[in-house]
Order: structure tokens, then sequence, then C-alpha cells
């Protein structure tokens, strides 16, 4: 599996592949330190055979508890050996498989441990529960391919862990999913590769202040039972802002499924805060790439934002990568879902052999109840390469998160290759966008699938095309006989404008057939 990507925050590096300077100065006071004292009441100090009662409350009540508290930077010191470990480096240090935790249990999952070091210095307080008991995962050096480093006291602990399953093929364990730095998480389907994650809660992103990154503090990791097809991770989120208690429910598969329970307690009054938040990477296609070379067609991670309002309608905004920072926000009062998607499946869009990108999962979030008035919104950060995640979506209440006050959050969220959303409807597969003269930009949309969009051969649907700004010339819509669908093409003239908001929706008389494609150009 890939390694994580490194996050971009407000269009400032936070951290690159090998690279030290950016790591120490950036991720010190976000990736960093061990848990202090917000556990105590279930784990055992230096007791690794110690355990304490759990039950369904016990992380919520850790959370309500922290949030009292005033909040204390984490400590970050590491033993000698893994302070200054490179991208590769950290790579090689390896955890023994044949020491997984439940390891010929047969109950169908195993937990694998990441070593502190590099970007993720911080100690995560990892407990496995059995039996309504919690116990401490005792840190074990030799349970880990340290590349000949001095063996680290008992106390040096865990930066993550992964998740196994037989996902791909019967008794091989396959990863399934990995929680690693800060509040992040990533988790794959059946047959295709690690891409976007997900997160906790995100504060304050793309705030001109800067961006503050809760932490992921504590798991508590529920034994399986023998010959069920989901497991239960509890965690433990702490920030200067806000606590989190989380309760994830994974069912690997075809789509693989995380049912999310969360409660925040604010701290302080939290007025930018972003819930189901979801981190992408988008460097170029062939509806942005100006100024690269590059011999593939496509480098993205996801190539759109598809949202499904409480109107019925579907909404479908291609991704860029912006010369400037791009904040976009699409009102809206109980979303029926929102999710960065990958809708190019095949391997000629990317021509990479080694990246396959037509392998990278799409993730929906589907919120369960109603979330009330907010926006999802869409952030853009100009990125110079694919190493970086330059994208963030998630939903933002309309109303600030209050000290003293509690929050509670249950959604889905849909790892898989595709989301059919509104099969109703047709949607926009492609965008291509490029010259149409000196003054002028060719945009080019192809349409497929839904059941509107198989249209009789004596009728032809009509273009609802609109601009907030220049002019747009020589509309056309035509079938498309290579695939079948339709293709839309129309130039825009923007003149002075420094940027336009394009709309565009195929009807059959007053009906729509697709989803609204809509698009941000800018000059």
């Amino acid at each position: 599996m890939q390694p994580p990507r490194f996050p971009l925050v407000a269009g400032a590096l936070v951290g690159t592949k090998g690279s030290a300077v950016h790591r120490r100065q950036a991720f010190a006071a976000l990736l960093a330190g061990a848990l202090v004292s917000p556990v105590a009441g279930v784990r055992a100090q230096g007791n690794a055979a110690a355990a304490r009662p759990f039950t369904e409350g016990t992380v919520r009540d850790l959370a309500r508890d922290l949030a009292k508290r005033p909040h204390r930077m984490p400590d970050a010191r590491l033993p000698r050996g893994f302070t200054d470990l490179s991208y590769d480096d950290y790579r090689k240090v390896t955890f023994d498989r044949t020491r997984a935790l439940w390891r010929g249990q047969d109950l169908g999952f195993e937990a694998q441990f990441f070593h502190r070091g590099f970007l993720y210095t911080h100690k995560v307080e990892l407990y496995e529960v059995a039996d309504r008991q919690a116990r401490p995962i005792a840190y074990d050096p030799t349970a880990f391919n340290l590349e000949g480093r001095p063996a680290p006291d008992a106390d040096t602990g865990f930066a993550g862990f992964r998740i196994t399953h037989p996902l791909n093929r019967p008794g091989v364990f396959d990863e399934i999913c990995a929680f690693l730095g800060a509040s992040y998480f990533r988790a794959v389907a059946k047959d295709l590769r690690y891409g976007l994650s997900a997160r906790g809660l995100a504060i304050k992103t793309a705030d001109p202040s800067g961006e503050e990154f809760p932490l992921f503090r504590a798991f508590w990791l529920e034994r399986p039972q023998a010959g069920t097809s989901s497991i239960v991770v509890h965690a433990l989120l702490d920030s200067p802002s806000a606590t989190a208690s989380f309760r994830f429910t994974i069912r690997p598969g075809a789509s693989t499924v995380f049912d999310v329970q969360s409660t925040v307690f604010p701290r302080a009054d939290v007025a930018l805060a972003g819930i189901a938040p979801l981190t992408s990477m988008f460097y170029f296609a062939p509806n942005d790439r100006a100024g690269i070379d590059d011999y593939r067609n496509a480098v993205h991670d996801s190539d759109g934002l598809m949202v499904a309002t409480s109107r019925g309608e579907q909404l479908w905004r291609p991704l860029q990568n912006p010369r400037n920072l791009q904040i976009s926000h699409f009102t809206e009062i109980n979303p029926r879902g929102f999710g960065l998607m990958q809708r190019g499946r095949d391997f000629g869009q990317y021509n990479d052999l080694e990246a396959h990108y037509e392998l990278r999962p799409s993730l929906w979030v589907e919120p369960i109840a109603d979330w009330g008035p907010g926006s999802i919104q869409l952030i853009e950060i100009p990125t110079d390469g694919e190493m970086h995640d330059n994208i963030v979506a998630f939903w933002r209440p309309e109303q600030p998160m209050r000290t003293g006050e509690e929050y509670n959050f249950v959604y889905r969220l849909h790892w898989l290759p595709t989301v059919a959303g509104n099969t109703a409807l047709a949607q926009f597969v492609s965008t291509r966008v490029g010259s149409a003269g000196a003054r002028g930009r060719l945009f080019v949309l192809d349409i497929a699938g839904g059941r509107e969009g198989a249209v009789p051969e004596d009728a032809q649907p009509t273009l609802d095309l609109s601009t907030n700004a220049g002019e747009l010339r020589n509309a056309v819509v035509q079938r498309n006989p290579q695939g079948g669908g339709w293709r839309v093409h129309f130039e825009l003239r923007p003149g002075t404008a420094p940027l336009a908001e394009l709309r565009a929706v195929l009807r059959l008389g007053d009906r729509p057939i697709t989803e609204t494609w809509l698009y941000r150009w800018t000059a």
C-alpha cells in the first residue's frame, strides 16, 4: 500500500518528502506528544496486564471531562535514532506481521502498529477491548524492524495502527484501513488502492490565522467476534478548541463502509468547524493542465466534488489546481450526501503503471438524520506536485459550536469505486478545457448513463447553460457515437472578468436528464 500523502494548508506546505525543515517547524506542534492524563481511568500506568471497565459511553465521558480542562501541548520527545528519520527511513521501520494483534485466532481481522518517527512523533495510546474490559496494548520494540537502531524503552509507544482482513483473496489478510497522523485515516475497498483520506474533525481550514489540527490521542480496538464481518474502533480526539469521541464500525468489502458516531465538545466557541472532512490530491487533468509538462493524461486521487441536495438535485463540480487558494460554498439544509469522487476508471485516462490512479477509491459521506442548515465547502490549494494533498471538502454548520455544549453527528463513509447517486440522471463523466482563440476558452463535456439519458432518437435535449460573467457562444449538444451518451461544447468569452461561475444542465422539455455541472473558471 502507498504511504500517506502530506497535507497542504491554505497554500503553505506543511510536509514534503524528506523535508526536515518543514517537518520540524510545522509538524512539531501538530503531530507531537503523548497523551496526558485523560485516559488515566482506563490505562493502568506501568501495568500492561491491568484492565478497566469499558462501556459504550467510556470515550464520550473522557472527551467531555477533557474539554473542561485547559489544553496541554503534547510531548514531542523521541528516542535517539528516531528524531530525524527521512521519508524513506521511516518506511523501512516495519511491524512484524506475525506479531499482529489477534494473529491466528480466526477472528477475520488483525491489527498491526506504526512506530513513532518521521512526521508521526506524538504517542497514541492503544487498547484492546474484550468482555467489557479495556487493556493497554503494550509497546515492544522487538515487534519492529528498527534498521539497526537502538531499541527504545517500553514507554516509547505507537504512532497509529492498521487493520487487515481477507479482502481480495480468502485467507490473505490485506490492509483495509490505517489511522496515522493527527486525525487522519483512510481505507480501501476490494481491488482498490489507497488514495484520499478522511479526518475526524477540521478546524479553521484555510483561515488566515492558521489551521488547527486535532489529534486522535487514544484508540480502543474491540476484539472482533468470530464469524462477524465488521470491527469496532473507538477514538478520543483532542485539540486546543475542542475534544470529541468517535465510534467507527468498519465493514470491508466491494464497498468498505464506516458507520461513524461522533460527539464534539468545544473548549471554546468554534465558528469554523469542518464535519466529516475529506482530503485528496488533484494535480492536473484535461480540464486544468496549464504549465504541466508530463507524459501522463491526468494525475489525481479525485476528479470532482459530488453533492446530493435535500431538494433532489445532484451537483457535480470538477476539481482544479488553481493559481491561488479557492474556497467554494454550497449552502444546504440537511444534505443527503457529498463526497470526493474518482470517476475516471480506465488506465488510459492516466497511463501510470506505478500509481494506478484508476484504482483510487471515491469517498461518499452519507449523513444519518438531519444536520440542519450549513454549507458543504470545497477548498482547492495550489500544488506543484502529486505528493501533496491540496483538496479539502467538509460540512460546516451554519451556527458556531458553543463552549459547554455537545454536538452529535452520525454518518456513513463509503469507500468504493463509483457512487451511483441519482441513477435516473446522466452524469458528466469528463470535462475538457482548451483554447478558443486569443480571447476565449472552449469547454467540451461528455455525458453518460442515467435512465433519463436514454433520449429517443427523434428527441433532442436542450442545454440550460449560464454564467455570471463574460459571454457564452456557440453552444452545441450532440449525440456521442463513441460509447453513447451526449457531448456538449461551448465557448466562454470572459472579457475582463477575473472569474466566471458556469452552470449547465441538459433538459428534455422541463425535465432535467442530467445532474447539474458547476465550474469556476479563473483568468
